[in-house]
């Protein structure tokens, strides 16, 4: 009998110890995975002074901080928590207390865009032209943990101011929200480049 439990005793060490052969390597510190929807896009229905292209996935809402505003509104995509607010101006006379000249709300935008400087890495602004729609502007791409990644504002220089900022609801860190900036950068992208007067 003590012959079984000697040999059940080096069995079982021998079991043991032969499980461990591997080297433990920690993993490296990891992310919640990102799901994202397939890109696809449809004209804005709403009527309004402007006009462009949206994502499928994303859903327009009329901005709730601003309800004397009727054009202002936010384009959402609740799964990312993610959303774009845009605001829009009429440009003209100062004497109308809803209009505003151009100037002003070109060093506005500006303004608002240098206010993540605190945070940002880098800020590079960008030339937007189309001569066609006639629509100009500027697009602001700010790197680092800033609240704002990207904001802009288009302009036909006569009648209509159209500024937009890109905002996600999440912790600033740049790490883990990259992804969801790389994804939804084509997104603003087309909402610039499709952007038309009506």
């Amino acid at each position: 009998m003590n012959l079984t439990k000697y040999i059940g005793v080096i069995l079982f060490v021998t079991i043991v110890f032969s499980a461990c052969k591997e080297k433990y390597t920690p993993k490296p510190r990891g992310f919640f995975r990102i799901d994202f929807p397939e890109k696809s896009y449809h004209k804005m229905s709403e009527n309004y002074p402007y006009s462009f292209d949206v994502a499928d996935y994303a859903e327009i809402r009329h901005d709730p901080h601003n309800p004397n505003e009727p054009y202002w509104i936010n384009v959402t995509v609740p799964a990312n928590s993610a959303e774009i607010h845009i605001s829009y101006y009429e440009l003209g006379k100062s004497n109308n207390s809803n209009r505003k000249h151009l100037a002003e709300l070109m060093e506005e935008t500006r303004r608002l865009a240098y206010k993540h400087t605190i945070k940002a890495d880098a800020i590079e602004e960008q030339v937007f032209m189309n001569p066609a729609d006639n629509v100009f502007g500027t697009i602001y791409r700010i790197d680092g943990n800033a609240a704002s990644p990207m904001q802009f504002f288009l302009t036909d220089s006569t009648n209509h101011f159209l500024r937009g900022a890109f905002y996600i609801r999440e912790t600033p860190d740049i790490d883990s929200l990259q992804p969801v900036i790389d994804f939804f950068e084509p997104d603003i992208i087309r909402i610039i480049e499709t952007t038309t007067w009506n």
